[in-house]
């Protein structure tokens, strides 16, 4: 264990949130190929333990006792993080999260939840800050949507002995780590988060409409849509060409249609003139760039890293796509404005300032309880062609 704390404390030491922590990891393993698979293991699974809640303990704490008390307090799945532990402690990481403190407390440990996010900072409406705080020690669980009779699923899951939670027809939830892929056709499934999946609800797709995906990503939404109405018409555009290549490899596995692909900046109103022109859209997906924060429990880093004043940067990034975009709607269009985010000012606040189409309604998919991201997603409706 002492070669293990020498590691951690050496990742800890020189990660700056600069790159995802998994990619970090990825590399810093790679340069220290004597790690065997559990001792890769365990590191990844205390430097997430850390960043999700170091900051809650005392700065007093030896770098030692705080890594301790991290383990202590997170959720793991890795039995071998148990031997860090002091004996005394070993028997009671099973208890209840306010059981957890009572114990911490009598050892003179305190935690101080807060300090998780010290920002005075306003949560959209259906999202309690507590609540949110306290899904940071958890790791989200793996969800997948499933494209084929559910029933085949769940006799596979039962005959391999795999743990699993239906939420509805095409959604499941499973362990974080289940390999899929050494029982599913890729084909078969796309694994997407619980609320990501919830947007579906709100799309409402029709046969031969057309719709614009304007920052499609790596297409999950652009899929479902498509899995939710095959008979469309789909435009997907993006900033970055691997983002778009890796999408269109996406689509050929599951054998969908290639949607037609654009490379361009929907943050720059002048290009997208040039390139669109006098060309209109049914509806459109505008998921656009934000905080994240309605998924930093699978990224815990991005908490801890979180710099407040890059808030307003995406506020700002987020207003003026939404704007640019919604004139290229047609006349009772509709616009599905979507973020991963938990803050009104990447919410509420934006929705405010779109000009050119009627808000219609707005929710925060909250999926604290099924262990699950959080997202926002509302509604505007074109009442003119502009």
């Amino acid at each position: 264990m002492r070669y293990i704390q020498q590691h951690i404390q050496k990742i800890i030491d020189s990660y700056q949130g600069e790159t995802p922590l998994s990619i970090f990891l990825k590399n810093y393993f790679k340069k220290h190929p004597i790690l065997g698979s559990r001792d890769r293991k365990m590191l990844s699974e205390m430097a997430y333990a850390w960043y999700r809640c170091s900051k809650a303990f005392d700065e007093k704490l030896s770098f030692e006792k705080k890594l301790e008390a991290c383990l202590f307090i997170c959720e793991t799945h890795v039995h071998q993080i148990l031997q860090y532990l002091k004996p005394e402690w070993q028997g009671k990481h099973d208890y209840f999260f306010p059981q957890k403190l009572a114990f911490l407390k009598k050892e003179k440990i305190a935690f101080h939840l807060e300090n998780l996010f010290p920002f005075d900072i306003e949560l959209s409406k259906g999202i309690d800050k507590e609540e949110w705080l306290l899904s940071m020690l958890l790791q989200p669980r793996l969800f997948i949507r499933y494209r084929r009779k559910s029933a085949i699923l769940i006799q596979l899951l039962h005959s391999h002995k795999i743990p699993f939670e239906q939420l509805n027809d095409n959604c499941f939830a499973l362990p974080n780590g289940t390999k899929l892929e050494t029982i599913l056709a890729e084909k078969d499934y796309v694994v997407q988060d619980a609320s990501s999946q919830k947007t579906g609800d709100y799309f409402l797709p029709k046969s031969k409409e057309s719709w614009w995906d304007c920052c499609s990503g790596a297409g999950g939404k652009s899929l479902l849509l498509k899995d939710l109405q095959p008979n469309i018409s789909l435009t997907v555009s993006d900033k970055r060409d691997t983002i778009l290549f890796n999408l269109k490899k996406r689509f050929e596995v599951y054998h969908k249609q290639i949607p037609r692909l654009l490379h361009c900046d929907v943050a720059n109103a002048a290009a997208l003139q040039k390139q669109f022109k006098q060309t209109s859209f049914d509806h459109i997906i505008c998921d656009v760039p934000c905080s994240g924060s309605g998924t930093w429990a699978r990224t815990p880093e991005q908490l801890y890293f979180f710099d407040p004043k890059k808030l307003e940067d995406f506020s700002t990034l987020q207003s003026t796509i939404a704007q640019n975009v919604s004139p290229y709607l047609k006349a009772e269009g509709r616009m599905m404005y979507i973020t991963c985010s938990v803050f009104k000012q990447e919410n509420e606040a934006v929705i405010q300032k779109i000009q050119s189409a009627v808000y219609k309604n707005s929710t925060l998919i909250n999926g604290i309880s099924k262990q699950a991201d959080s997202m926002f997603i509302a509604t505007l409706q074109q009442t003119a062609i502009v």
